[in-house]
């Protein structure tokens, strides 16, 4: 977890794209925690931290920024059956015997974080549910939101579809599709700036089919398709910020979330 305060080139990518200045944090979250206390059916903590989460990805508009704290309880309250009471230690197994889930050590060129899950072979929806790959992407954005520079900065999802069969495909139901979608939409305070697909092979058209009824317009923008040339990756994420398992200059990737787990369980206290 990088927990410091951002570096002077991150704080020039705030001003620049976020409107952020100390004058205007301060009167924001000043306007935000006004805002907050006055409105009786959501609760939240209100202290400058926690508030800055919500106000970098609306650019420092109290309005918008206490919209998404409604949206964001919102969907809580609307997937309560997914993520009522979750923490980490409920999917340590997921953690320890699963290679579905994995977050990049290195950020990228521009700050991002990157974050890969794997939806073909290495998936066993057998083992692991669609609600418990949601639950972990949940857990980890939480885990993001701690760290001010990916606030600033956002995040860089690659979704490897790399020996997709009907069984993962039956395993991306319509409900997770939605679910999914809704969060990234309208409910993360994480500014994803891009979704990589690569190695879909062409059963993966079923599960396009399911997905794009739900993309809006900003996220489809975001999105991008390379199949199995990663040069064409290599034009958004440069290659020496990439692993060699996607055409990379950096070492081969020989970690997974079991390595990662303790950082995730080091959340508790403020995931409680």
């Amino acid at each position: 977890m990088e927990t410091d305060p951002p570096r002077p080139e991150v704080l020039a990518i705030a001003e620049k794209e976020l409107r952020e200045t100390p004058e205007r944090v301060k009167e924001a979250t000043e306007a935000l925690r006004e805002l907050l206390k006055g409105d009786k059916t959501i609760y939240f903590r209100d202290d400058d931290e926690f508030l800055i989460r919500f106000l970098r990805p609306t650019k420092f508009y109290p309005e918008s920024a206490l919209a998404l704290m409604k949206r964001a309880a919102e969907f809580k309250k609307n997937n309560a059956s997914v993520l009522e009471n979750i923490m980490p230690i409920e999917e340590e197994k997921f953690f320890l015997e699963n290679d579905v889930v994995n977050v990049l050590v290195d950020r990228d060129q521009n700050g991002r974080r990157i974050l890969i899950t794997n939806c073909g072979s290495l998936w066993d929806p057998s083992k692991v549910t669609a609600d418990q790959i949601f639950r972990v992407f949940y857990l980890i954005h939480l885990g993001a939101l701690k760290e001010p520079e990916s606030q600033i900065c956002g995040t860089v999802v690659i979704m490897d579809f790399d020996g997709l069969g009907l069984k993962q495909v039956r395993g991306l139901t319509p409900t997770f599709s939605l679910r999914l979608l809704t969060f990234i939409q309208d409910a993360m305070p994480l500014r994803l700036k891009e979704v990589h697909i690569i190695n879909q092979p062409f059963l993966f058209n079923m599960v396009w089919a399911m997905f794009k009824p739900f993309i809006r317009e900003k996220l489809k923008k975001r999105m991008f398709f390379h199949g199995n040339k990663m040069e064409s990756l290599h034009k958004h994420i440069d290659p020496n910020f990439l692993p060699a398992n996607y055409g990379g200059k950096l070492p081969k990737i020989n970690y997974s979330s079991v390595e990662w787990y303790p950082v995730i369980r080091g959340l508790d206290d403020d995931i409680k």
